[in-house]
């Protein structure tokens, strides 16, 4: 079964969503045939989730990692992620992140990642 890769990034998205507020591994959490490239995507990030929220950390100037919401949290490390795989163009990883996060959280959580994310990929940009 292959999704689309918003799709596939909506599956990743719950995938780790359950896995951080159970502590359940990934693993057991997949139900059924789950799209290749959504369990890609969680796995990595869920294995990298430290560093990913260190780097929330640093681009943050009011939300720490550890005080933002499971949703907002993965969605930022998904972003992230994708930012630095460059599999997608920053853009799309930026809007896609930006919707993930109006879809499941807030218009008010929404704003915080496109801060959070822009600021990361314009460091990038000037390194």
């Amino acid at each position: 079964m292959t999704q689309s890769r918003r799709a596939a990034r909506r599956t990743a998205l719950f995938v780790l969503y359950q896995s951080d507020v159970t502590g359940r591994p990934l693993a057991s959490l997949y139900e059924g045939e789950v799209d290749p490239w959504a369990r890609e995507l969680a796995e990595a990030v869920s294995q990298r989730a430290e560093a990913l929220d260190a780097q929330i950390d640093e681009a943050s100037d009011a939300w720490a990692a550890s005080r933002l919401g499971a949703v907002e949290r993965n969605v930022l490390r998904i972003g992230i992620h994708e930012l630095e795989t460059e599999q997608v163009p920053k853009e799309v990883a930026i809007d896609e992140a930006v919707g993930l996060a109006k879809r499941y959280a807030s218009e008010e959580a929404s704003r915080l990642v496109n801060g959070i994310l822009g600021r990361i990929a314009r460091e990038r940009e000037a390194v």
